[in-house]
Formats: C-alpha cells, structure tokens, sequence
C-alpha cells in the first residue's frame, strides 16, 4: 500500500470513531427514549448504522495491522514495479494514459490507480521504457507501448 492509501484509510477510521460512533450512539439513545424498541424503526435503524460502522472500524484496523507502506518517492530504477506511475501510449489509438500502480484497497481507475492484482498492472510489472505490453482484460486485449516511468 501507498503512504496516500494508508493515510486514506487512516482518517476513515479516526472519521468513524471520533464522529461517526457518537452521533449513532446519540440516536441510539434519542430512539430509546420514544419508548417500545419492538417496533420502533429509529432504534432498529440507528443499532443497524452501528453494526455496520464498528464492522467497517475492525475492517480498517486489521487493514492498517496488515499493511505494508511503501513511498513510491523513495523508489527508483528503469523497470515498472509496485507504486510507479506509467504513461503509456495505446497502439490502436494513439491515445496517452497515464497509470499508478497500487494496492488493492487504494484502486480508483478513474484516478489513474489501478491494483497491482489488476490485469493491466500484472502485464505492466517489469517492463521497461520503449517495450510493448499486450493486455488481456475483460474487454478484450489492447497493446500499449511504455513511453514513461516515474516513481513520484
């Protein structure tokens, strides 16, 4: 995982335990005082978004436990490896993407993040500038040709 990914994950977990436990716990108790929790939808509901959120916290603590944190900016060297940022040029189109290579958990491709387990990462890993790389997702196969590698 990415410091970025790992900072992500860690202010999901102070957010869910420094706001949202307290204000589900006071609805929790504003749902308690209407009287007959057997039939009263705001406590069902409120004791739902607290399974849930603590379900999310234990999530997120074993996560952050398991982590291992790279910094992409203290890597460097000639070949595609975990937390670089490629730019690649598609041999059909023409077109430039550019794609950062990490986690799992951190993946957003419409940010430019795709999994190191994704296809794309997975034929990218060990390339270097000015090779050619086939692609096999989903879609169908595409080919791109590695113009950049950075580690930012």
């Amino acid at each position: 995982m990415t410091v970025a990914g790992y900072a992500a994950l860690q202010e999901e977990l102070k957010e869910r335990q420094q706001t949202e436990r307290p204000r589900i716990i006071q609805a929790i108790a504003e749902a308690r005082a209407h009287g007959d929790l057997s039939e009263n939808a705001e406590y069902h509901s409120a004791k739902e978004a607290q399974s849930y959120n603590e379900g999310r916290i234990l999530e997120l603590e074993d996560k952050m436990s398991r982590a291992e944190v790279i910094d992409p900016s203290k890597l460097s060297g000639n070949t595609i490896k975990f937390g670089a940022t490629v730019t690649l040029i598609d041999e059909d189109t023409e077109q430039e993407k550019s794609y950062q290579i990490v986690g799992e958990t951190e993946a957003d491709i419409k940010h430019g993040r795709v999994s190191i387990t994704s296809p794309t990462a997975r034929a990218l890993i060990g390339k270097k500038v000015g090779d050619s790389v086939e692609v096999r997702t989903p879609g169908g196969g595409k080919s791109y040709e590695v113009v950049k590698i950075a580690f930012l």
